[in-house]
């Protein structure tokens, strides 16, 4: 499976918010927030399903992966989302080792995976 996904019983302000400061206890920062409905309706298409995307960024890591290969900056930053679907909130992220395996480096799957298990941490935490 290409990502990991989570349900909680916040909402999706809430979730956006305990997934923020989790990540910040994992050394990782919000780089941006994309509020997709507001974007949307913004260009006249009427969507409201709340639905956040947060880029999110350790530097390290970040600097780590691109000096390995650069072609690993069009994966950059991570994602992770947060949204409602039938009632219910989600948290969740396209998994790096999936993506990573478009590059066949062993040292970036490496590092992919605790990047991985750190990010799938933060969300457990959030939820």
């Amino acid at each position: 499976m290409f990502h990991y996904t989570v349900e909680t019983n916040k909402t999706v302000d809430e979730a956006v918010h305990a997934v923020e400061e989790s990540l910040k206890n994992h050394k990782f920062g919000v780089l941006w927030q994309l509020d997709i409905p507001s974007k949307l309706q913004e260009k006249g298409v009427d969507f409201t399903q709340p639905y956040r995307v947060l880029e999110v960024c350790n530097p390290v890591e970040a600097k780590r992966v691109l000096n390995q290969n650069s072609l690993v900056g069009y994966f950059l930053p991570c994602k992770v989302v947060v949204y409602e679907e039938n009632g219910t909130t989600k948290i969740g992220l396209p998994k790096p080792t999936a993506m990573i395996q478009m590059v066949n480096d062993q040292t970036l799957i490496e590092i992919a995976q605790n990047v991985e298990e750190t990010l799938i941490k933060a969300v457990n935490e959030a939820k």
